[in-house]
């Protein structure tokens, strides 16, 4: 039988609990987490003391209720909640720290019921208090809480006051956003342009002209860069070795060394780099340049040449991951 009262009808129809709940899981899409990347982050008091201090947010929490199917919570923490740890002995101690729904009239979980049903509360901060050290998600400890997981400190023996050293973060996002930029060059040096020339620890933008104005998202936490390029020419006899990298802003990608020994007569290459990078709070919401770079190996006289039978590619995805410059 249906529930009969879809969302949304008029005439003063009132819609079940379950049906809201089904709402909410089809607006998250099923997933669960926090909603955006600077919340609900578990950090040390200022004066490190026994208790921590879950930073304000707002999430998507799965009804793990037996029978609770295509339903979610959505919840928010409006001011920063402080949490009591309780300190250790001679042993150590490894704390989890969720956001749990406790709802005692759902589907005959057994939550104490509160005072006032209308006001609640039905969402907490919990300590789930000496779970293993590898542990990584409530679902290890606790596989029917309507929970997620936040953070986990691993307490040394002998322990009062948590730092932020010893917690780690450990959320995930419902819906992180994401934003794929591609930028390409082809046979556009009329004049080849050559990378060896310049030794590490000095550096080239190479080729010239692979560089272009990229705006970053004002969400992006990291961002992953693929650089290409393609068909770099070996024209002098000489062994051809250095590096290459690409970068946005100040953020660089690893080298990625090339070695091109010379063998008779001249080659093409293609060279593949890139890597991740953070994406810091000041650089979000800006435009950066987004740049190839090429360096040579000291003690080597080869050049790598990109001339009109040359192609450049630089493909980045910027990703909105928890944020860990959040204060």
């Amino acid at each position: 039988m249906w529930d009969s009262v879809p969302w949304f009808t008029e005439g003063g129809a009132e819609h079940s609990s379950e049906v809201a709940r089904l709402l909410a899981y089809a607006a998250f899409g099923g997933a669960e987490g926090i909603i955006g990347a600077g919340d609900l982050r578990v950090r040390a008091l200022k004066a490190p003391a026994a208790a921590v201090q879950v930073l304000p947010g707002a999430c998507a929490v799965l009804n793990r209720a037996p029978g609770a199917a295509y339903q979610a919570y959505a919840a928010r923490l409006p001011t920063a909640d402080e949490v009591p740890i309780a300190a250790t002995g001679a042993h150590g101690r490894s704390d989890l720290i969720v956001a749990r729904i406790e709802n005692p009239y759902s589907y005959g979980e057994t939550w104490p019921q509160p005072e006032d049903p209308a006001a609640g509360p039905y969402v907490f901060t919990r300590v789930i208090s000496g779970v293993p050290k590898t542990t990584t998600s409530v679902r290890q400890v606790r596989p029917q809480d309507s929970a997620i997981t936040l953070a986990r400190i691993d307490l040394p023996a002998g322990t009062r006051s948590v730092t932020q050293s010893v917690i780690t973060d450990l959320r995930e996002m419902a819906a992180p956003r994401r934003r794929r930029v591609v930028r390409a060059l082809r046979g556009v040096w009329s004049t080849p342009d050559a990378v060896g020339n310049i030794k590490l620890p000095e550096h080239e933008e190479f080729p010239q002209g692979a560089r272009w104005d990229i705006e970053i998202p004002e969400w992006a936490t990291s961002a992953t860069i693929i650089a290409t390029w393609a068909g770099l020419d070996q024209r002098n006899p000489k062994d051809s070795y250095g590096y290459l990298r690409a970068a946005i802003g100040s953020r660089r990608t690893p080298w990625t060394r090339f070695n091109c020994d010379w063998v008779g007569s001249h080659q093409r290459f293609t060279f593949v780099g890139g890597g991740t990078v953070s994406i810091p709070a000041k650089l979000r919401g800006t435009v950066q340049d987004l740049v190839m770079h090429g360096a040579g190996e000291p003690g080597f006289k080869g050049l790598l040449e990109a001339d009109g039978g040359a192609t450049v590619f630089c493909d980045i995805e910027f990703v909105e991951d928890p944020d860990q410059d959040a204060v």
